[in-house]
């Protein structure tokens, strides 16, 4: 029996004599329980967040990106990516040229960033979902479409049905602009409106508009060039494995990205956002823990007298410290399971029925509810930290125990 255990659990839930101690010790435990209770919601409300926006974006970005390390464009008609596209896994690849443009329509004038996809890109990509006006479409007979960012769609003022076609200048190729005839440096193109997506992303929304690569190559002069190629994987294939086969070959010239590289900034915002969360919730813990250390002083005083009888009864000084650590352990121990719970059923209530909304409007944002998404990991994290605090906390009032015991014991031997 760990008998220090044993008595630290007694004076846990024995009455005290004086009752603020049971006030201060039942609010040291609340403190720690509303402390870790908020740190699992807020983790697990960023976590549904990070869910959403990986969502959107699988819907948009293919399993691998190849990209050239140096340079713009590479034609990939050469036996080293016919050995590389070989590799077991791969189940199709798709054109993308990408560059900037002048969109021109009914008198406005937007800068934005052409991407060129072939054919297959309505294949890898679930777009329907990204659709919120019209629809995707590349290609009918002779008409060349373009889908618009929403926000580029609302700049130039246009959306699908619309008779008159959109107006593109590309600049061309290794051609020095002529201040007396500026119009000569750029090629001009037209395409009809087929549709808008809407990624809820600037970088997306508001520059980017997604065409056939035949008509980006006919107005950038191009052949077979490409910016990247992008490619899908067959279900169950191993993403890492058919990654790192396809960097060996194509060696460092190239960069092969999965999709959190690809948009590593956005998922580095988020997990910095949710973190620094996770840190100030920990320095309102720490607050919350301090008044540990106040019923655990309070606590030494008022049993004394308990402490001289252990000592006449052969207790060491290391036996009685190790009493109240115990206690200031269990404190700080239900607090944690208390708040751990606490926010686990939260948790689930909300992902069932989604009580706290994110407006009083049906269908203003993605969502009506805040999303959330629990993660184990995170509970593991959240259950050390708060321990470690709640440990560190409580050893000051524990060792000045263990000095005064120590300093009475060398003057008793005196």
């Amino acid at each position: 029996m760990n008998i220090s255990l044993f008595i630290a659990r007694r004076y846990l839930f024995s009455k005290k004599s004086h009752n603020a101690i049971n006030v201060i010790s039942a609010i040291s435990v609340c403190g720690i329980a509303i402390a870790t209770m908020a740190m699992v919601v807020v983790l697990s409300v960023f976590n549904g967040f990070g869910g959403i926006v990986e969502g959107m974006f699988s819907a948009f970005d293919p399993d691998l990106k190849i990209t050239v390390r140096e340079g713009k464009v590479f034609d990939y008609d050469n036996p080293l990516f016919e050995e590389a596209l070989q590799v077991e896994g791969i189940q199709m690849i798709s054109e993308s040229l990408e560059e900037n443009a002048l969109f021109s329509f009914d008198g406005q004038q937007v800068p934005v960033l052409m991407k060129g996809v072939s054919d297959e890109f309505n294949n890898m990509t679930e777009m329907e979902k990204l659709m919120v006006d019209g629809t995707f479409k590349l290609r009918e007979d002779v008409v060349d479409y373009t889908t618009l960012g929403a926000g580029l769609a609302v700049s130039l003022g246009a959306r699908p049905g619309f008779i008159n076609p959109i107006e593109i200048y590309a600049p061309k190729r290794d051609v020095r602009v002529n201040l007396a005839n500026p119009a000569a440096a750029f090629t001009t193109g037209y395409v009809q409106i087929g549709g808008v997506f809407s990624l809820n992303t600037p970088k997306y929304d508001e520059n980017m508009a997604i065409m056939p690569i035949s008509k980006v190559r006919e107005l950038l002069n191009y052949t077979n060039e490409v910016t990247s190629l992008e490619v899908k994987l067959t279900p169950g294939a191993s993403l890492k494995k058919v990654k790192r086969q396809i960097k060996n070959i194509l060696g460092e010239d190239f960069l092969v990205e999965d999709r959190y590289e690809q948009q590593r900034e956005s998922y580095r915002m988020l997990q910095v956002e949710k973190w620094v969360t996770f840190l100030i919730l920990a320095f309102i813990l720490l607050i919350a823990v301090f008044n540990v250390v106040g019923s655990l002083s309070m606590l030494i005083v008022e049993k004394r007298e308990d402490i001289n009888s252990l000592r006449n009864m052969g207790a060491s000084n290391n036996l009685i410290s190790r009493i109240f650590l115990n206690e200031g352990w269990l404190i700080t121990f239900s607090g944690i399971i208390a708040g751990i719970a606490t926010g686990l059923v939260l948790c689930l209530l909300q992902q069932h029925f989604g009580f706290i909304r994110l407006s009083d409007i049906p269908g203003a944002y993605i969502i009506d509810a805040y999303p959330v998404i629990v993660k184990f990991i995170d509970i593991i994290v959240i259950f050390a930290v708060v321990s470690i605090i709640g440990l560190v906390t409580v050893l000051y009032p524990v060792n000045n125990l263990r000095k005064k015991l120590n300093i009475s014991q060398s003057i008793i031997k005196d």
